[in-house]
C-alpha cells in the first residue's frame, strides 16, 4: 500500500543545534504511526515541520503521492494535516463554539453564520463523546483536560486525512483517554491516518500499528508495535537498557514539615486533613477535577482559604506566595507554560530570579546555571538560551530546578512528569528519592497510578473534593486507588 504521507531525509539546524539529522517517516492510510523518543531527541521540531510552523533546512515530504510544503499550519490544515500540540492553543476569551471552528469559520471570520458553527462545533463535540461541554462559554474557564478535548474538537471539525496528536491524554481522565481511543479507532477504520506521539508505551503499544523511534536527531528503527516490547522501545530511546524505573530507598520519616487540618477553598477543595512528614513522599489521587490542584494551590496560598488551616514547620496564620516561598515551601505547577516558566527568558533567569541577592555577578549566575543544567541533565544549548525553545520533559526539570536552588524544605510538586520522556521520568523518580531521603518532605499530585505506587510512602485519595485518609503505599493497587477516587470502595474514602 502506498504511503498516505512520506518524510524523506529532513534535516534541521538551529545555530549549532542540529535538530534533526535526515529523518524519515512513512505513515499508511488508516494507521496509527506512534513516533516515540527523548524529550530532545527531535519530534516536536519534525512535527512543526509537518504541520507547516517550520520549513525544513533540506529533505522533501508528500502527502498522497503530491509534493507537501505547507507555507503555515492553516495551508496544512487546508491540505487536510491537523495537528494537536500538547502545550494548547486555546484562546481563551473565545466560545468553545468559536475554537472549534477557528480559523474556518463557515461564512468567513468577518460574516460568520454563528448558528452554523454551532451546529459544527457540536457535532465534534458529540463525535468525542462529550457533548456535555457548553458551546456558549469562554474556553478559558473550562479545565486543561476539557480545553485539551475543544482542541482535538477542533481538528475534527476542520476534516483531516492525517491527524497528528501530541501527549493527547497528559490531562485526560481514564474515561475520556478510553473515548479518545475509541475515536483514534474510528478514524482509522475510516481510513484516516494517525501519528500518536506518547511518553506513556503501554498506550503506545494498545493503538499503535507501527512505531518510529528517534533519538539524537535521527530515525533509529521503524517496526510493528505488536512484535515490539515496551522494554525494547525503551532501550531505542535511550540507547541502553532501562531498569529500575522507581527508586524508593529506606526512608525514615522524622517531624511533621505541614500539618493541613480541614482544608477548604472557594470550591474545592472541600475537606482535607493530613500531615506531611520529614523525608517522606505523599502521594495524591484522583480524578481529574477532583480537587488535587486546588488543593496544592490552596497549601501554597494561590487560592482563598475558605475554611480550615495550613501550619508549615512553626508557621501558622495567614501566608501569601512570597511568606510560603520564604518559608520554604515550592511549588511545580501542573500548567508549565502559562504558570510554571517564564518562556521568553533565558535558563538562567528561570532559575535564579526567584533569588538573586543583593549583588548579582552575570559570570557567577552563567556557572551556577551551567551547573544546575548538568545535575539536572538538561538538553540545552546553554543558560541563556530561552526557556521556550527547549522541549517539554527539559522545561519541566528547569521548573523543577527553581525549588531546588531555592533549598525548598517543603516541595508540593503537581504532575511532576506530564510530558515527561521514559529517560527523563527515571532521573525524576531518583531526584525525589534523592530529596525525601535527604530529608526533604514531597508531596506530590499524579494522575499516572504505576508513579504514585513506585515512588511514594504513604497514599490518600481526594474524591469529589474530599481527600481521605492516606495510608501505606503497601495497602494500595491501582484498583483500590480508582475505586476511592470514583467514590465506588469504602477503601480510602
Amino acid at each position: 500500500m502506498n504511503p498516505i504521507l512520506q518524510l524523506r531525509d529532513i534535516r534541521m539546524r538551529f545555530g549549532a543545534t542540529v535538530a534533526l539529522d535526515g529523518v524519515s517517516l512513512e505513515v499508511a492510510p488508516g494507521e496509527v504511526h506512534a513516533l516515540v523518543g527523548e524529550n530532545g531527541a527531535g519530534k516536536s521540531t519534525l512535527m512543526k515541520i509537518l504541520s507547516g510552523a517550520l520549513a525544513p533546512d533540506s529533505g522533501a515530504m508528500t502527502l498522497a503521492g503530491a509534493a507537501y510544503s505547507p507555507a503555515g499550519p492553516l495551508a496544512a490544515r487546508r491540505a487536510g494535516v491537523v495537528m494537536v500540540n500538547q502545550e494548547l492553543a486555546i484562546a481563551p476569551h473565545l466560545s468553545v463554539a468559536e475554537n472549534i471552528v477557528l480559523g474556518a469559520e463557515p461564512g468567513g471570520s468577518v460574516f460568520v453564520r454563528h448558528a452554523e458553527s454551532w451546529r459544527i462545533a457540536g457535532a465534534a463535540l458529540a463525535e468525542l463523546g462529550r457533548p456535555d461541554i457548553p458551546l456558549g462559554v469562554p474556553a478559558g474557564l473550562l479545565g486543561i483536560a476539557e480545553q485539551q478535548l475543544v482542541e482535538i474538537a477542533r481538528a475534527l471539525a476542520l476534516g483531516c486525512r492525517v491527524l497528528v496528536l501530541d501527549e493527547p491524554t497528559s490531562s485526560l481522565t481514564q474515561a475520556d483517554t478510553e473515548k479518545l481511543f475509541a475515536l483514534v479507532r474510528r478514524l482509522r477504520a475510516q481510513g484516516k491516518s494517525v501519528i500518536y506521539i506518547s511518553h506513556f508505551l503501554e498506550e503506545v503499544t494498545a493503538l499503535s500499528d507501527r512505531l518510529t523511534v528517534l533519538r539524537d536527531g535521527r530515525s533509529v528503527a521503524t517496526a510493528r508495535t505488536a512484535v515490539t516490547s515496551a522494554g525494547e522501545i525503551a532501550r531505542l530511546m535511550v540507547g541502553r537498557q532501562v531498569s529500575e524505573l522507581y527508586v524508593r530507598h529506606n526512608r525514615a520519616p522524622g517531624a511533621v514539615m505541614l500539618k493541613v487540618d480541614n482544608l477548604a477553598g472557594p470550591v474545592k477543595p472541600s475537606a482535607a486533613t493530613f500531615e506531611l512528614r520529614r523525608g517522606e513522599v505523599l502521594g495524591i489521587a484522583g480524578l481529574v477535577g477532583a480537587g488535587r490542584s486546588e488543593l496544592l494551590r490552596a497549601i501554597f496560598a494561590l487560592d482563598a482559604v475558605r475554611a480550615g488551616t495550613v501550619q508549615v514547620g512553626v508557621h501558622a496564620g495567614p501566608a501569601s506566595p512570597l511568606r510560603r516561598w520564604r518559608q520554604g515551601v515550592g511549588l511545580l505547577s501542573e500548567d508549565r507554560k502559562t504558570e510554571g516558566l517564564a518562556l521568553k527568558l533565558s535558563l538562567e533567569h528561570n532559575l535564579t530570579l526567584p533569588r538573586l541577592g543583593a549583588f548579582v555577578r552575570p559570570a557567577a549566575l552563567a556557572a551556577e546555571t551551567a551547573t544546575w543544567i548538568e545535575k539536572l541533565g538538561v538538553r540545552a544549548a546553554g543558560p541563556a538560551q530561552a526557556v521556550g525553545a527547549l522541549s517539554g520533559g527539559n522545561q519541566q526539570k528547569i521548573a523543577l530546578g527553581r525549588l531546588l536552588r531555592n533549598g525548598s524544605d517543603v516541595l508540593l510538586l503537581d504532575e511532576p512528569t506530564r510530558g515527561v520522556d521514559i529517560g527523563a521520568k527515571q532521573n525524576i523518580y531518583r531526584l525525589i528519592d534523592g530529596l525525601a531521603s535527604a530529608g526533604k518532605s514531597v508531596l506530590m499530585v499524579s494522575s499516572y497510578l504505576p508513579e504514585l505506587l513506585g515512588t511514594c510512602d504513604r497514599i490518600a485519595v481526594m474524591c469529589r473534593g474530599t481527600l481521605g485518609p492516606s495510608r501505606p503505599v503497601a495497602e494500595w493497587t491501582e484498583h483500590t486507588i480508582m475505586l476511592a477516587a470514583t467514590g465506588a470502595g469504602n477503601l480510602g474514602n
